[in-house]
């Protein structure tokens, strides 16, 4: 019942069913969180009723009564949406009480101390949460506070001094609102309630819904669940665990506990947390106590609990629980965050356990998180100066400039710049920084800190708790080691050893796991669609190979121009004003093409492989300065003054939609001519080569109409038996087309009378399906999808109701006409997750994406593959 007591709730039920240590408590639905903001944050009218009878049988089980003066009944009130939402919306903890519970409490716990330090800690989150009074007001009244008293930690106050930190804090309640706290435990409750529906539409909880694509009508439910108490002296603890290490993945139990400390301040950071078991301990060379020595009853019923808990929901928990006076409480248990690396070797490792089966281990992998496995740790040769250390939060490896400011973290990041977010410690506010930032660098928290869980979830390195760094935010410096780092300063973190080092260090390609190739074996067993890669240098195609690709989907011949002499003899072939000049300049061409070609086909080894022609939009080739075209000027033979008015003559207002693709093929045979000769003379290369037959795939490339097609296919296939007679060799070649243009796909039926394969170029056909330049939409494409005229970006996932359907109406009609026709995407969309889960539901053959997206591909392929299965 996840969609309507939300994670928390249901997994607190879940816990009471199986007889765990639950405090009791009751849910209030995520319906209710629904019907808040349809009417005018409102309540339906029989919940007032509903929350007193729940209270009722709540205080009966715990044997308190809410709001009694001599036998409180304090809660907790808790959001709970059904995704996980760690932090990002608002919680209350001890509401109940007041100046007169709160004497119940010292004197039925018999630890005033407690009592006085639970109440102020009340007034401070209330206040916080509630009354929208900063916490920062009651920071400083507490840190001032201290500093009279000379005391260091908020456990070196007593009882009495408490009740000084309260009577400010009371005080400064009255000064900001005019108005005395709140002493009616039920306008206290109400109030928390208000707070976390209110919560669910706060800027933090919507951008971590935004980047991780939760609905805003999900709605949260909220928990208002009976408090149990970890600080109650030396035998009480709290804390957070995972059944398995979130980092590596490793079956080890892993976790963080305070003696004598609430929930918040395990993971606020406030004190250094202990480890819980003692070979962490041990591993971790620290002298305080685990909590396996500490509390040994405790922990042996702790360890009982982790195991049942992850064999019954058959994945790694991450849980928060409190022992209060030597007894065990479970507060939560939910699918715990975890690094990609961790989520392999968890999936991995429990499927050969028996534990889940192949296939959910594949749907359990989240496709695109399989980049943080794709890309560079710091090389083991590279010199380090390490300036500090601390704990290794989150994997990986990155260099950036210095910000101490979230803001300023999106700023520089919209400038183009690579930025490391430095903190004292991060809160849910820092969510878009965090999500701008190469990487996160704190001075507090421990492996369960916010900034560890978060960057953890967003596969970004994070080091934590690096004590020995001193940061001031008004200077924006930070000083380690005696070294001064001002803002802007490059330094380099690697979250998996925990450590802050000097400047920008070298990287190196990742070693990809043995867990990452059983999955990725297991996901090409269930996949029906092939994976190709889009790729026009050799060091692309040997990637892609090794990344798993089947093959080349999308060779773009003009990006092989973009150097030295070949763009020079390209401007020649395109300022050229006659055909002979044309010829000139394309006889340069042909021997570096007819190279490239012949490396490519002899990676790929007997592989498909898509070559389509020449498609220069001829601004990005014509010399723009004088000093590129006196260079051409000079290779031609030709005055810079002619040059620059030949140059001049060829300018298009909008050169995407110009004289590009087939047009020039049309316009200029003689290109067309090369390139298949290049084509042909290469695969006879790459044959004798490789002793494999080579059948090269031929793409025509911005084609409207049939009569475009057949006239360059005749280029080609007249080209073919030409190299035939001259070589005595008949290569085998397929000449299909690259449908990029809504007419295209209109008269598909026509095209494919004599093209024997479609492959979809959905950037352009994105482009002029919905007249939108994905050069100039970022201005205004954000707001589209914030105001859900669009679902997503469209140059990402592809818009599935226009693009899409033109797409659908190509195959189809394709189909008719040739039913064996080959269907592939090659377009920025064959490497997204979404567009590929709708190739498959049109039954498109491949896909074909950038090399380093081939794994996401692959996996991807393969869920969508069992999502059509299970439909």
């Amino acid at each position: 019942m996840r969609d309507l007591l939300g994670g928390k709730g249901a997994n607190l039920a879940e816990m009471a069913n199986l007889g765990l240590p639950v405090p009791p408590g009751f849910t209030i639905t995520t319906e209710v969180c629904t019907y808040f903001y349809k009417n005018g944050k409102s309540y339906p009218p029989e919940l007032e009723a509903d929350v007193n009878a729940a209270l009722e049988a709540t205080g009966a089980i715990a044997g308190h009564v809410f709001g009694d003066p001599v036998n409180p009944l304090l809660v907790s009130v808790r959001s709970g949406a059904r995704a996980s939402m760690p932090g990002m919306m608002d919680t209350v903890l001890n509401l109940g009480l007041n100046d007169v519970t709160v004497e119940a409490l010292a004197q039925s716990s018999g630890n005033a101390r407690f009592a006085y330090d639970s109440y102020r800690r009340f007034i401070q989150m209330y206040s916080n949460v509630v009354l929208n009074i900063d916490h920062h007001e009651f920071e400083t009244i507490l840190d001032s506070f201290k500093d009279r008293k000379d005391a260091t930690l908020d456990t070196d106050l007593d009882a009495a001094d408490w009740k000084e930190v309260i009577a400010d804090y009371k005080a400064k309640v009255a000064e900001m609102l005019a108005e005395p706290f709140p002493q009616d435990p039920k306008a206290q409750l109400w109030g928390a309630i208000g707070a976390v529906f209110g919560s669910w539409m706060n800027p933090r909880a919507e951008t971590y819904r935004r980047l991780n694509g939760i609905p805003a009508s999900w709605g949260t439910a909220v928990n208002v669940q009976a408090m149990v108490f970890g600080n109650m002296g030396e035998t009480s603890a709290t804390g957070v665990a995972f059944t398995r290490d979130p980092s590596t993945g490793e079956n080890l139990l892993y976790g963080e506990f305070l003696i004598n400390a609430q929930g918040e301040d395990v993971v606020a950071g406030i004190r250094t947390p202990q480890n819980i078991t003692e070979a962490a301990r041990i591993a971790a060379r620290s002298e305080k106590p685990s909590m396996e020595a500490a509390l040994p009853e405790a922990f042996a019923e702790f360890r009982r609990t982790t195991a049942l808990l992850e064999k019954h929901y058959r994945d790694m928990q991450d849980i928060e629980f409190t022992v209060e006076n030597g007894k065990l409480w479970m507060l939560q248990t939910r699918s715990g965050k975890r690094t990609s690396k961790a989520s392999l070797r968890i999936a991995v490792e429990m499927a050969n356990e028996g534990l889940i089966t192949r296939e959910e281990a594949i749907a359990r992998i989240d496709p695109a998180a399989l980049d943080q496995l794709l890309h560079p740790t710091i090389d083991p040769k590279a010199e380090r100066k390490i300036v500090a250390t601390g704990l290794p939060a989150s994997p990986g490896a990155a260099s950036g400039e210095i910000v101490f400011s979230s803001e300023d973290a999106e700023t520089a990041k919209a400038a183009g710049k690579a930025v490391i977010l430095v903190r004292i410690e991060t809160s849910p506010d820092d969510i878009h920084g965090m999500n701008v930032a190469e990487g996160i660098l704190t001075t507090r928290g421990g492996m369960t800190s916010h900034a560890a869980v978060v960057a953890r979830g967003m596969g970004k390195p994070c080091v934590s708790g690096a004590g020995t760094i001193r940061i001031d935010y008004k200077t924006e410096k930070m000083t380690a080691a005696g070294v001064e780092f001002s803002k802007g300063d490059i330094i380099t973190i690697d979250g998996a050893a925990g450590q802050v080092l000097q400047g920008e260090i070298a990287m190196q390609k990742p070693e990809l796991s043995g867990e990452f190739q059983a999955l990725m074996g297991w996901a090409d067993a269930i996949r029906r669609m092939a994976v190709r890669a889009n790729a026009e240098t050799p060091q692309d195609a040997r990637i892609a190979r090794q990344f798993g690709a089947e093959g080349i989907g999308l060779c773009r011949t003009e990006h092989m121009f973009f150097e030295g002499d070949r763009i020079i003899a390209v401007r020649e072939m395109i300022l050229a004003d006659d055909e002979a000049g044309r010829r000139k300049a394309l006889a340069k061409l042909l021997p570096m093409q007819r190279s490239d070609f012949a490396e490519l086909f002899e990676i790929m080894s007997g592989l498909p492989v898509t070559i389509r022609l020449l498609d220069p939009p001829l601004h990005e080739f014509l010399p723009q300065s004088d000093e590129e075209i006196a260079e051409v000027a000079a290779s031609m033979g030709v005055s810079a003054d002619a040059l620059k008015r030949r140059a001049a003559e060829l300018h298009e207002f909008n050169p995407m939609l110009g004289f590009r693709g087939c047009r020039l093929a049309i316009a200029f045979p003689e290109i067309a001519e090369m390139q298949a000769r290049a084509i042909f003379e290469g695969a006879i290369a790459a044959g004798k080569q490789t002793g494999r037959v080579v059948t090269p795939e031929i793409m025509v490339p911005l084609v409207i109409a049939k009569a475009e097609f057949d006239l360059v296919r005749a280029t080609i296939d007249q080209m073919a038996q030409t190299v035939a007679k001259e070589t005595g060799e008949t290569i085998p070649y397929h000449v299909g087309t690259m449908i990029e243009l809504p007419r295209a796909c209109l008269r598909a039926a026509e095209i494919a009378e004599t093209a024997e394969f479609f492959s979809f170029g959905t950037n352009d056909l994105t482009q002029t399906g919905l007249g939108i330049s994905r050069d100039d939409a970022a201005s205004f494409l954000g707001r589209y999808t914030a105001k859900g005229i669009l679902p997503a970006d469209p140059f990402v996932t592809i818009d599935q109701d226009g693009v899409g359907e033109l797409v659908e109406i190509a195959a189809e009609r394709g189909r008719k006409t040739r039913p064996d026709i080959k269907l592939g995407i090659c377009g920025e969309h064959g490497g997204d997750p979404h567009s590929i889960a709708f190739c498959e539901k049109i039954g498109l053959s491949y896909v074909s994406c950038s090399p380093f997206r081939v794994p996401i591909a692959r996996l991807a392929a393969a869920q969508a593959a069992l999502a059509k299965k299970g439909d």
